[in-house]
C-alpha cells in the first residue's frame, strides 16, 4: 500500500523538530512518499498568505500530515491568519486529540492516561472579533449542533478503542446556558444514542482544571469545547513531562495533520535545545488512528520510554535535539 505524508515544517522548532520525527517515521514506513509544503508566519512574510492554496492541495493529496509549529503575533496583522487555525478550519479537521500519560523519569505521578478530545472548529477561534466602540472589542463564540455531534461521535469512537471507564464532558453552562448548554446537551444526547450514557459525567470547566491537578489520574477521555480543551490539555501535559512530550492530532474525515502541541519557540531556535519527543510521539497517533497501524505506533511509544528510563533526562544542553532523535532510533532496533 502506497502512503503519502505532507510535510510542513512551519516556523522556529518546527524546523528542526520534524526532520527528527521524519527520520523515526522512515525507519518504520521506508516506503513513506514525503511531499514538502510552506505555511506559517514566515511563509507570510514571503508570500503574503500564512497558507498557500499549494499547501492545502498537497495534504488534501496525501491525506496524511506532519505540522511543526507556527508563530504568530500577539497584535492584529492585517491580512494575516494563524496558519494551523486556517488548516484546521479549511480542511475541517474537527476533531483535536491530545493524550496525555505517565511516561518514565519525566512524570511527577504514574498512573495518569487521559485523553482530550477537543472540538477544533468553532468556540471562540472561529475567528469572528471586531470593534463595537471605541475601546470595546467583542468576540463571539460559535457552537453549532452539527460540531457538536461530530464531536461526540467522534468520542464514542475513540471511547471504543480505548475501552474507556469514563467520559468527562467539560463546559461552563451555568454562566454560558445557551452556547455551553447546546454543547453539553447535544453530546450528552448523542453519546447516550451511541449507549455510553453509563459511563457518562460532566465537570465545570474550572473544576475540571482543579482537579486536573489534584487528581488527574481520575480522568479517562475528556471532551470539551475549542478554547476550553486548548488550555486544560496544556495543563495536563505537566503529568506527561510538559509541552516538549505533548503530541496532538488534528483528525477529519479521511484527512489528519500531526503536530506537536509546544510553539515555536524562537528563545530557542536554532540552539540545538529542542525536544523533539512531541513531534516524534504525533507521528506515532498518525501512525495509530490514521493508517490504523497501532503495532507500530507501540513502538514508538515503548522506544520512546526506553529512551526516557535509560538516559533518565531530556535536556542535553545544544544536543539535545540530536541525542534524543538518535537514541529513539536506536532503540526502534
Amino acid at each position: 500500500m502506497s502512503r503519502r505524508l505532507c510535510v510542513i515544517p512551519g516556523d522556529g522548532i518546527g524546523r528542526e523538530v520534524v526532520p527528527v520525527a521524519m527520520e523515526v517515521l522512515h525507519r518504520l514506513l521506508p516506503d513513506l512518499q514525503i511531499e514538502e509544503a510552506e505555511a506559517g508566519w514566515d511563509c507570510f512574510q514571503r508570500h503574503g498568505t500564512s497558507v498557500p492554496d499549494t499547501t492545502y492541495d498537497r495534504l488534501r493529496a496525501c491525506g496524511a500530515g506532519l505540522f511543526g509549529a507556527v508563530s504568530s503575533p500577539s497584535h492584529k496583522v492585517e491580512g494575516y491568519r494563524s496558519a494551523i487555525l486556517s488548516l484546521r478550519q479549511t480542511l475541517a479537521l474537527n476533531l483535536n486529540l491530545r493524550p496525555v500519560r505517565s511516561r518514565p523519569v519525566v512524570s511527577p505521578r504514574a498512573g495518569i492516561d487521559l485523553l482530550v478530545l477537543r472540538e477544533n472548529s468553532e468556540g471562540l477561534y472561529s475567528g469572528r472579533e471586531h470593534w463595537e466602540a471605541e475601546g470595546v472589542a467583542i468576540a463571539e463564540r460559535v457552537i453549532s449542533r452539527t460540531a457538536c455531534e461530530r464531536l461526540a461521535a467522534g468520542a464514542a469512537e475513540l471511547a471504543r478503542l480505548r475501552h474507556a471507564r469514563r467520559i468527562t464532558l467539560v463546559h461552563k453552562a451555568n454562566v454560558l446556558p445557551l452556547t455551553c448548554g447546546l454543547f453539553r446537551d447535544a453530546c450528552r444526547d448523542r453519546l447516550a444514542e451511541d449507549g455510553w450514557s453509563d459511563l457518562l459525567d460532566e465537570r465545570l470547566v474550572d473544576v475540571a482544571a482543579l482537579q486536573l491537578v489534584e487528581r488527574p489520574e481520575s480522568f479517562d477521555l475528556i471532551v470539551t469545547t475549542n478554547l476550553f480543551g486548548d488550555i486544560l490539555s496544556d495543563l495536563a501535559s505537566h503529568w506527561g513531562g510538559g509541552l516538549g512530550l505533548a503530541p496532538s492530532l488534528n483528525l477529519g474525515a479521511g484527512i489528519a495533520l500531526a503536530e506537536p502541541v509546544h510553539g515555536s519557540a524562537p528563545d530557542i531556535t536554532g540552539t540545538g535545545r529542542a525536544n523533539p519527543l512531541a513531534a516524534i510521539l504525533s507521528v506515532g497517533m498518525l501512525l495509530r488512528h490514521y493508517w490504523q497501524l497501532p503495532e507500530l505506533a507501540d513502538r514508538i511509544d515503548d522506544a520512546v520510554d526506553a529512551f526516557l528510563r535509560e538516559e533518565g533526562r531530556v535536556d542535553f544542553g545544544i544536543e539535545t535535539t540530536r541525542v534524543i532523535g538518535q537514541g529513539v532510533l536506536e532503540r526502534l532496533g
